[in-house]
């Protein structure tokens, strides 16, 4: 079961005694189903736009290396940073969907705790949370300051994002295998769990292939290795984007409410 979260009622405003009148009073209800799609369509698609736009307007440029030799597919620093209008297409979707994952962020904070009350491990779920959001706030980084115009910058926080989000997702499965049995789990929660354990394999699996694709290319400058290494990270994003996505079976059931004075908050339905 999610846990309900409930606006405090602010004074003077209604009817205090019912349970949600704060929420009827809010000024947008969406479900929170359309919330975690549109979040994850943003990058999905901005991020395919940039890989596009590269191979067919910057072919030659996003594909070179110091090595000189052929590549297919360029890194995911040349297609979302070096060039126009990839970089503006790529800073627009994170900083649209960055909000949404904030608030889903301090959402699942509160759901761990729910999970972890009996176990008196509360302080996985502030970890869990704090990784999340520094997982965030390192991909906001990585996206507005970009390997062409502040690499140092750049660098450290695709790394922070890499650690970040690599940990985070294994605190997530380990949390769930701690407190929860999967024969008394939902048919939606059990998908959930399911798709997060096969997408943090496939994280790990990238980031290994595509530190040996990289070290590989700098030491024998081999045709294509490069693009290995730049596909190894699309499937590191994606598989991290996916495992963001498996929010909408954890919280079908809620409501995502905006007021103009308390800001976003849900309740589960």
């Amino acid at each position: 079961m999610l846990p309900q979260y409930e606006r405090l009622d602010d004074g003077g405003s209604g009817d205090s005694t019912a349970p949600y009148g704060g929420m009827r009073r809010s000024t947008f209800r969406i479900r929170f189903s359309r919330v975690a799609a549109v979040t994850v369509l943003l990058p999905v698609v901005g991020f395919l736009f940039c890989l596009i736009w590269s191979l067919l307007y910057n072919f030659e440029q996003a594909n070179a290396t110091h090595c000189l030799v052929y590549n297919f597919l360029p890194s995911l620093s040349a297609a979302i940073g070096n060039y126009q209008p990839q970089r503006f297409v790529w800073q627009f979707s994170i900083l649209l969907h960055a909000p949404a994952r904030y608030a889903i962020a301090f959402l699942y904070k509160n759901h761990h705790l729910s999970l972890l009350s009996r176990k008196h491990r509360k302080e996985w779920a502030y970890l869990a949370c704090i990784l999340n959001i520094v997982e965030l706030s390192s991909l906001v980084g990585l996206s507005l300051w970009t390997s062409s115009n502040n690499y140092e910058i750049h660098k450290f926080c695709f790394g922070a994002f890499v650690i970040c989000s690599i940990i985070y997702m294994l605190m997530v499965v380990l949390i769930n295998r701690l407190t929860r049995a999967e024969d008394m789990l939902m048919l939606a929660e059990r998908k959930s769990l399911r798709y997060k354990r096969r997408l943090l394999v496939i994280n790990v699996a990238s980031i290994v292939c595509a530190v040996y694709f990289f070290v590989r290319h700098n030491n024998h400058c081999e045709p294509g290795i490069y693009s290995l290494f730049a596909l190894s990270e699309y499937i590191f994003v994606y598989s991290n984007i996916g495992f963001h996505m498996t929010a909408y079976w954890d919280f079908i059931n809620a409501n995502m409410y905006f007021h103009w004075r308390t800001g976003i908050h849900f309740s589960a339905v």
